[in-house]
């Protein structure tokens, strides 16, 4: 499996065929030291390494410093929407840019036995990577910070065997609806006053 320094020399990115507007991904992948860089439509893998010549060019067209700013720029290209590609009969040319000025890359097609088994290791390697970027970043709560699942879900009423909830008190009919527990009051219908016998 990658070491952890090695997934910062590795990117996936979509890159596009000017002519027709086909999409390819574009990836690297550090093996041993060595930088690969490959394209695919996922079903036919183009690649190469990046040999001192290149870096030698890299470093020179661009007037960058060390490898890393190579890679960056491999980056940058792909991730701003200025690298194409265009495909031939066996091989790829990467273009960093849309000017003529521009460095462009070949890339050379793999036999299908071999490109089978490229896919199939950066599918895992994407997966790794993406793990990783999870692992150090942090999983995001699907809940706000400090509550806790059971506080989102709606309360439940326990049930008493005949099916009835329990939650709520039995209300009786002439119970009062803003004091629970007592009576309503019947209203008052006038004064009642004594048999005149009784003065």
């Amino acid at each position: 499996m990658d070491q952890s320094g090695s997934f910062t020399k590795q990117f996936y990115f979509t890159v596009s065929d000017k002519t027709d507007g086909s999409k390819y991904l574009c990836y690297t992948h550090d093996c041993a030291g060595v930088l690969t860089i490959g394209v695919t439509d996922a079903e036919d893998v183009w690649r190469t390494k990046m040999t001192d010549e290149i870096k030698t060019q890299l470093l020179k067209h661009y007037s960058l410093t060390s490898v890393e700013d190579c890679i960056v720029k491999l980056r940058s290209s792909c991730g701003t929407g200025n690298a194409s590609v265009s495909v031939e009969v066996d091989q790829v040319i990467l273009r960093l840019g849309p000017s003529q000025k521009d460095m462009s890359l070949t890339l050379s097609k793999l036999p299908e036995d071999d490109g089978k088994g490229e896919l199939k290791h950066l599918l895992f390697r994407m997966a790794d990577s993406l793990s990783h970027c999870q692992t150090t970043e942090g999983a995001k709560s699907l809940y706000s910070p400090g509550k806790s699942s059971h506080e989102f879900a709606p309360r439940k009423h326990p049930l008493r065997r005949n099916g009835a909830p329990t939650g709520a008190p039995k209300r009786f009919a002439g119970d009062s609806l803003i004091n629970p527990g007592t009576r309503s009051k019947k209203p008052a219908t006038g004064v009642a006053f004594d048999d005149a016998d009784d003065m």
